[in-house]
């Protein structure tokens, strides 16, 4: 009888990707797959540690397959991801209904749990193995790990040193996706713009840019998460010259606040950042750009907050994302730092972020009304397709639409968290 797995991901685009991959794996080994848990003969959690929220799904998710390992000893269980550090003696103690754990892009002992050590997988299994994707849209690992060490991440301890994957690799993974009806892909990494780095050749991501933006059935080309000081004239230049990469950017600014960014071990002030936000829109005056901010963290004042609700007013992103601060183990901050700020100030910053981003987005969304935009359909909801702009705004569409086609669409109506259109051939055929 065939074996039947079932693969649980919570976190970021990273660990979807992952998730993807050990799948396509699976498959490939003629496993395959079940969206209900009570019927996997193995089951695989691919977990986040970056917010406590996460970890506690994945404690849940836990206590889930501890009772059904009761009933079923044979049943096979591994735990993935950023929640697997260096040392797992007390993952161990606490869950030992877990056989194998692994951490991220470390697919070795999931695969010999599955089938032993009959196959050897040496170097071409995983890095030929791709799913066959599911939509139009794909995300594609192009750096793994990161080398920055902010004091609040867990992410370099659990995903290492940052590892730049071959372009030609890259080239070829993406050439599969396109084979199979992808039109948009998104290169990921932590930061993404340390890509090449530690390659003997040292491109660069514009370099990586310029060699996708060749596939022929490739429309459009994405990338995060960014880092100020990485983002080099250069890249910037690739972005603006090549029509396939969309002028979207997601350049987390964390805090407003000299201090406070000192204090986090960021690398840049805030008038390092600005300057680079101006270098965008410099080369590009429309590009869409997102932001991350952490409110709360250790020592944060009020007027350090308030530094940081005039650089939103200021640079008036296009959508902000904010978290209060929570300590996570293994960090610096979790080390060496009081978590001093009241949880209650914390929501209350939290919330007044919120409502900036909301008047400010709703402002920048209404500047797109009456104009056409160029939109990729990438699925359809409740019987309304949906898709992105080239500068990242989610578009609902009310007519039906292709999912995978790219069409002029005229926006007629927009609020603070997306935009609604009619389909350009819709309005000359009325």
């Amino acid at each position: 009888m065939t074996e039947r797995y079932y693969l649980w991901t919570v976190g970021c685009q990273m660990n979807k990707a992952d998730s993807e991959k050990l799948a396509a794996g699976f498959d490939r080994m003629g496993l395959k797959a079940t969206e209900h848990i009570e019927r996997a003969d193995i089951v695989v959690l691919n977990t986040c540690s970056v917010r406590q929220h996460a970890e506690d799904r994945a404690y849940s998710k836990l206590g889930r397959v501890k009772e059904l390992k009761k009933e079923r000893p044979a049943l096979k269980v591994a735990l993935m991801g950023c929640m697997v550090g260096l040392k797992t003696d007390d993952l161990e103690k606490r869950f030992p209904q877990v056989d194998v754990f692994a951490r991220p892009q470390q697919y070795g002992g999931i695969v010999e749990l599955v089938q032993g050590k009959a196959e050897d997988l040496g170097g071409e299994f995983w890095p030929t193995t791709h799913a066959i994707p599911d939509g139009p849209c794909a995300y594609v690992p192009v750096v793994h790990g990161c080398n920055k060490f902010c004091t609040y991440c867990i992410v370099p301890y659990r995903r290492g040193r940052e590892k730049s994957r071959p372009v030609d690799e890259i080239v070829r993974e993406v050439a599969y996706l396109t084979a199979h009806g992808v039109r948009e892909v998104t290169l990921l990494g932590q930061t993404v713009e340390a890509y090449g780095h530690d390659l003997a050749e040292q491109p660069d991501l514009g370099d990586l840019m310029r060699e996708l933006s060749a596939l022929e059935r490739l429309q459009r080309i994405r990338f995060l998460t960014s880092y100020p000081k990485d983002m080099t004239p250069r890249i910037l230049e690739a972005v603006a010259a090549l029509p396939k990469v969309m002028e979207c950017f997601s350049l987390p600014v964390q805090a407003g606040s000299d201090a406070v960014l000192e204090s986090m071990r960021r690398g840049y002030t805030k008038a390092e950042y600005l300057a680079k936000i101006a270098e965008v829109r410099t080369l590009m005056p429309s590009a869409g750009i997102t932001t991350d901010i952490i409110v709360g963290y250790p020592g944060e004042t009020e007027a350090d907050f308030e530094e940081s609700c005039d650089v939103l007013r200021d640079l008036r992103f296009d959508k902000v994302h904010v978290a209060a601060y929570s300590p996570r183990p293994g960090t610096i901050a979790f080390r060496k730092m009081e978590d001093d700020v009241p949880a209650a100030v914390k929501a209350a910053r939290l919330h007044r972020v919120e409502e900036i981003e909301a008047t400010i987005s709703a402002e920048i969304n209404a500047t797109y009304l009456g104009t056409i935009q160029d939109v990729l359909i990438e699925g359809v909801r409740k019987d309304q397709p949906f898709g992105r702009t080239r500068t990242g705004k989610l578009v609902h569409l009310d007519v039906p639409a292709r999912v995978g086609s790219l069409i002029d669409v005229r926006i007629d109506s927009a609020g603070p968290f997306s935009l609604r259109g009619t389909p350009a051939d819709a309005l000359v055929l009325a």
